[in-house]
């Protein structure tokens, strides 16, 4: 589905990134992948080869540093000459009651989920102008979606997100450029490996498929807003949350 096009993917390293990175890769993608330091991307890259892919590149960057990711999309097209699809998959949850919020937790889970997601949907749109083609997919979150309690701050990046992505899609569709979103409920991460029991136990009862979704589930939509199956969507919020309620 993918064969020839080139996929960037932010917070690549692990869990959902880490997912979409190998189904990118099994379905023909050159992959783009980002983390914070390259030593945790060697694991994923060694998986990529494995299934005999085109080779990835590895990139550490402060992605809230607007130079630094100007100066990985120059360094990308210089050697690949293409972008075709952009995933802003890279975020952070804070949880906190409202009033107990600080000023920092605001701050960087905005820099993390919103403005780094901006820089790189102008950066990516550049590059795919050119070639008037691409797909920008961004990754919101239920909570985005329908909020929730102790998640103020979260669920307002997310729901940005969401806001971000429509109005992008809006802009960009003259350009052949595709935006959409997709929005997971409870998906088996590192994040949820560190609730405790009764809480786990009470979001898995709010889901009515009756399972908690995997990486792997996020990673399917993804390479279908990614490839060209999906050439007539744009807008689009993907709800991938087993029929959660929250």
């Amino acid at each position: 589905m993918l064969d020839g096009k080139v996929v960037w993917i932010t917070g690549a390293s692990r869990g959902i990134g880490r997912a979409i990175a190998l189904a990118c890769a099994a379905e023909g993608a050159r992959t783009v992948l980002v983390a914070r330091e390259q030593a945790h991307l060697q694991d994923v890259a060694e998986a990529i080869r494995g299934l005999h892919a085109p080779e990835p590149i590895l990139l550490d960057y402060d992605i809230t540093d607007l130079r630094a990711v100007g100066a990985a999309f120059s360094q990308v097209h210089k050697e690949t000459r293409r972008l075709d699809a952009l995933v802003n998959n890279a975020g952070i949850m804070q949880d906190a009651l409202l009033g107990m919020v600080s000023a920092d937790q605001i701050q960087q889970t905005f820099s993390v989920n919103v403005f780094a997601l901006l820089y790189h949907m102008q950066y990516a749109s550049r590059l795919m102008a050119r070639r008037q083609a691409g797909s920008i997919i961004n990754i919101s979150s239920i909570i985005g979606r329908f909020g929730n309690s102790g998640q103020t701050v979260y669920g307002a990046s997310k729901a940005a997100v969401i806001g971000a992505t429509q109005s992008a899609a809006k802009e960009l569709a003259p350009q052949g450029i595709r935006v959409n979103a997709i929005a997971p409920g409870f998906i088996q991460t590192d994040m949820v490996r560190q609730l405790a029991s009764d809480k786990f136990d009470e979001r898995l009862a709010s889901v009515r498929m009756g399972r908690i979704g995997t990486p792997e589930d996020i990673a399917q939509a993804a390479v279908f807003l990614a490839s060209d199956r999906s050439s007539y969507v744009t807008g689009q919020i993907l709800g991938v949350d087993g029929a959660m309620v929250v």
